[in-house]
């Protein structure tokens, strides 16, 4: 059924400015900024949050001073959210080149291979939805409901409120923060602390063998951080509650059950080792692949319970392929780039992507099949991926199920012609990366470009705000991951990179022949076992059990303070208008808190990262002065985000009634 006629804030027949340089400037510097915010908490916390209400918060109050209008405003939200995206799309594959040994460290090499990655995933993302864009926006009856609201934000902001000052607050608070706890920081705050709690010895006979176990559970509390609470304060209780229920299976029954199953372990205590250094050793080399293998089984199970959207979505895509690119249109809010150099630009794209991918695998036969492999359902990902946006909202796009179908593929395919060992990783890693920032930029960008439809946007400008936001965000990001795996190593307990974990597990088993596949086969049993009881989210389980315990515990913590929220609201019998007030006000206090811990982060590896190359700081060195380590401040965090999250949108509400 086709959707009916949209009558644009601005309307076609109004002409203003819109693609100027100050805001297509704005745009690429905040999606550097955001990207740099997202590629921190993507590695730390495995989720990522979309920069499209930030964006249009930041958009709106900076170009008021310059004034700017609202189509200004929509083309620097759009070219700085695509550095979320793009950045969501790296490092959910990147870091796997490091987790998996493809790569040994990050240098300027790297960084190069890294940024040709994005950025012909990026272009090639931008250039899809160019051809889907009329189909899936203007004549699917999908709900856009993230586009929706974020376009309704922008509307209130006409009028005089942008919320800005909940953002910029915020996010100076969050920066102190993470200053004094970082252990490159002043290190006054200590983040999180664990321990063993012994429950009594028991003798136990393994074999014949009689060995002595001191039975006992690992215990540790949330991160005391802003940032994953302010997470789990987003995604909100129900899906921060599963995600938990994860931690408590990977850390309080499966590593303990581990250990007592294992009492020769105990043996390795002593020298240096603790029972916590046990328990991580447990979780990591154990736990972790198992939790792999129910991914695995989690995400083709979403795929398969979207098997209609997908087929419906793709659908689409290629019936749009039969329309007259040529046609011209009459009306503003309907002119795309054409058709014809979208096409032309898309073949040229090829010959990079061929040169990569024969740099990668040295194969020249494979490399060409990688490439037509790539373009085929690259184009079929990018409409699934913009269908779904449509559908369920750009945070619910499941680009590692997307992506884990192209890695898997291409595996196959370069185990059938021969290329393995290193090259072959590296060339499925590849497929992997492109495909993941391609599905990543078409999601967002189709949600933008229904904001741009709402709000009366010209497509083609946005999509060359766009094309420019990605190239610039290309060339900075290989630089910010650099920066942090230097500071806090790509694939640690400080950034464990979950779902570039899970892909280079899978190209080094598949392609490498280095599959723990016992405990792997036992994940998705595991897994299969949550889909037989209707388990809500197999995957977000996985997850948690991937994840340090810390940090999911600390996603917990958010979801329960939203959920002080949501009662509150209950009890003072809030209407609908005063809940969403209150609501949005806590979502722009929680992005400015992830924006501000994480740009801090960020900047503190690159603080490290100089002193290492010019003034030869030691490995470990603090670069600020370690002032104290205590684990007692860091309880004053539940206090302060009680008051931002809470109070603060309560008093909100009640001002504007």
């Amino acid at each position: 059924m086709a959707a009916a006629k949209l009558s644009p804030y601005v309307p076609a027949s109004k002409s203003m400015p819109e693609l100027t340089f100050k805001a297509l400037l704005l745009g690429v510097i905040m999606a550097v900024v955001l990207g740099a915010a997202n590629a921190f908490l993507g590695m730390k916390v495995g989720l990522t949050v979309a920069a499209t209400f930030p964006a249009a918060v930041v958009a709106m109050a900076v170009l008021r001073i310059f004034k700017g209008n609202i189509l200004e405003e929509n083309v620097a939200r759009t070219t700085a959210s695509v550095g979320e995206s793009l950045v969501a799309g790296a490092v959910f594959t990147i870091p796997a080149f490091i987790i998996s040994g493809a790569w040994d460290e990050f240098n300027l090499t790297t960084c190069l291979e890294s940024g040709l990655i994005m950025m012909i995933g990026g272009v090639l993302g931008v250039l899809f939805v160019i051809v889907l864009r009329r189909t899936l926006v203007v004549e699917a009856d999908l709900p856009f409901p993230e586009s929706v609201a974020a376009a309704e934000i922008v509307k209130a902001g006409q009028g005089g409120q942008t919320g800005a000052s909940l953002v910029f607050g915020a996010m100076g608070i969050a920066a102190l923060w993470e200053l004094l706890k970082s252990d490159y920081g002043f290190k006054v705050i200590r983040e999180s602390v664990g321990r063993f709690i012994d429950l009594g010895t028991s003798s136990i006979t393994v074999l014949g063998d009689k060995a002595s176990y001191s039975g006992g559970l690992y215990l540790q509390t949330p991160n005391a951080s802003p940032a994953v609470m302010g997470v789990g304060f987003i995604v909100g209780p129900r899906i921060s509650a599963v995600l938990f229920c994860g931690a408590v299976t990977g850390w309080l029954v499966l590593v303990p059950l581990a250990m007592f199953l294992n009492p020769h372990l105990v043996g390795q205590l002593g020298s240096g080792t603790s029972m916590i250094d046990l328990a991580f050793d447990v979780w990591k080399n154990q736990i972790r692949p198992l939790a792999v293998g129910t991914m695995i089984v989690a995400a083709f199970y979403t795929l398969y319970n979207l098997r209609g959207s997908l087929i419906d979505g793709v659908g689409r895509a290629l019936g749009n392929l039969n329309m007259n690119a040529s046609a011209e249109t009459v009306e503003r809010t309907e002119q795309d780039l054409d058709f014809k150099k979208v096409f032309v630009a898309i073949a040229l794209m090829a010959v990079p992507l061929y040169f990569l991918y024969k740099y990668f695998s040295g194969s020249w036969g494979g490399s060409a099949l990688l490439v037509v492999v790539m373009l085929v359902i690259g184009f079929l990902f990018a409409a699934v991926a913009g269908y779904l946006v449509g559908l369920i909202g750009n945070s619910n796009n499941p680009i590692s199920g997307l992506t884990l179908s192209a890695l898997l593929i291409a595996a196959v395919l370069m185990v059938l012609i021969g290329v393995t060992e290193v090259q072959g990783v590296r060339a499925v890693l590849g497929v992997a990366g492109v495909v993941c920032c391609m599905a990543g930029i078409a999601g967002d960008m189709m949600q933008d470009l229904k904001v741009g439809h709402i709000l009366g946007g010209t497509p083609w400008r946005m999509e060359v705000g766009e094309i420019v936001g990605v190239i610039v965000a290309a060339a900075a990001m290989p630089f910010v991951l650099w920066g942090l795996n230097s500071a806090y190593t790509i694939g640690s307990t400080d950034l464990p990179a979950p779902q570039a974990g899970l892909m280079a597990l899978m190209a080094k088993g598949i392609v490498g022949g280095e599959m723990a596949w016992p405990l792997v086969i036992v994940g998705m049993l595991f897994g299969v076992a949550l889909i037989l009881i209707s388990s809500p989210s197999p995957m977000l389980i996985a997850v948690g059990m991937y994840l340090p315990f810390a940090t999911t515990s600390a996603v917990f913590a958010g979801g329960v303070i939203r959920w002080v929220l949501d009662r509150m609201l209950e009890r003072r019998q809030a209407t609908a208008e005063e809940k969403v007030k209150a609501e949005n006000s806590g979502v722009l206090v929680s992005s400015g808190l992830i924006a501000g811990e994480a740009l801090m982060a960020v900047s503190l590896a690159f603080v490290l990262l100089y002193g290492k190359a010019v003034m030869h700081l030691g490995e470990g060195e603090t670069v600020l002065p370690h002032i104290a380590d205590s684990f007692w401040p860091g309880l004053l965090v539940y206090p302060l985000l009680l008051g931002l999250l809470v109070w603060l949108p309560l008093k909100r509400m009640r001002s504007s009634s």
